[in-house]
């Protein structure tokens, strides 16, 4: 018996694999949300076609969990082009890039997550390879050093990233088409939660679905990910998958009603307790809630600043009034006022 569960978990584990897959759609008409967008890439891949030719490079630019990976795998899919994965931290040195670049095949389309991460000495390389299919290797050192032109075979480069104002302008404007992601609405979000559901074989109720999708923060990745603790949840206690089950599931995990979590809950009590409201700068609000500036920016602050419980002033951030009635303080305890501001 001891040896079968290796086997066992090895399925499993294949199982989950081609599950996560399954949740991705492989078309555009089978993508679920940003209307604006899809038909822009549309109109961007049909031309390629058209005119038998590469698509041009494209820049995704949006918070993070809403399909910049995903639109990048149906680009691909869609052209008929190999994909290849790369991201930004990965690429430290100009050699790096220069590795990936030279191993392309003709028309392959290359991702790159999290784009304006790459080191400054890639993005200087990029240039060149995005407007030329040309990059320049450099033989030697000193004043014997020597430019060796390498040409590359034509790609497209789809680049995702969650901080566009960090990208070099020269690096922005080598792409084609910039693509914007937003937020999800509700009903959007019900029909990513159906869709799924399906495949991870949960069946929720109208009512179910709708919960989830209310605690999901706008965010497909977050709405599948509450989704499969739901699944978890219904597995271990047998309950059946209507409002209540879904509920019960969600606080357990720390999801409130509007769908804050644990951080985000320390880093409103942080400014509206510890701080009085603020302003309190970026740096001293990450230390007092123990993580990092960037998951602070990137990953708390945007929702909290969309449902306007959060502002930002040129002095810190700042806790609304709609922070303090959601954390049950009374705003006579506002250290300060917005029309101080």
């Amino acid at each position: 018996m001891a040896d079968e569960s290796p086997l066992s978990a090895a399925a499993q584990d294949a199982t989950e694999l081609a599950i996560e897959g399954a949740l991705r759609p492989e078309s555009l008409d089978s993508f679920i949300g940003q209307h604006k967008v899809r038909k822009q890439l549309q109109l961007l891949l049909e031309a390629a076609r058209i005119q038998q030719r590469s698509p041009d490079h494209i820049l995704m630019s949006g918070p993070p969990g809403l399909g910049k990976t995903t639109l990048a795998m149906i680009i691909a899919h869609e052209s008929g082009r190999a994909l290849r994965m790369s991201s930004g931290p990965a690429i430290q040195h100009a050699g790096d890039l220069a590795a990936v670049l030279s191993s392309l095949t003709p028309g392959e389309v290359l991702f790159i997550d999290e784009i304006h991460r790459m080191a400054r000495s890639a993005e200087e390389m990029l240039y060149l390879a995005m407007e030329d299919f040309r990059i320049d290797i450099m033989v030697g050192k000193g004043a014997g050093a020597t430019s060796i032109p390498l040409e590359l075979a034509p790609f497209t480069l789809v680049g995702a990233t969650t901080r566009s104002g960090l990208l070099p302008n020269p690096l922005r404007d080598r792409f084609g088409f910039t693509a914007h992601l937003e937020f999800y609405d509700a009903a959007e979000l019900e029909q990513v939660v159906a869709r799924s559901s399906g495949v991870l074989g949960v069946d929720l109720s109208p009512e179910a679905r709708g919960e989830i999708a209310r605690r999901s923060r706008g965010t497909p990745r977050i709405a599948n990910r509450l989704l499969r603790r739901v699944r978890d949840y219904l597995l271990v206690h047998g309950e059946e998958p209507d409002l209540a089950a879904v509920g019960a599931a969600l606080e357990l995990y720390d999801v409130d009603a509007i769908g804050l979590d644990r951080l985000d809950r320390a880093v409103l009590d942080a400014v509206v307790r510890r701080f009085r409201g603020g302003p309190v700068g970026l740096s001293t609000l990450a230390v007092a809630v123990g993580e990092e500036p960037d998951t602070i920016e990137s990953v708390v602050e945007p929702y909290l600043v969309r449902i306007g419980f959060l502002g930002r002033t040129p002095r810190g951030r700042i806790a609304t009034p709609e922070a303090y009635a959601h954390l049950g303080v009374p705003h006579a305890e506002m250290g300060l006022r917005f029309d101080d501001l």
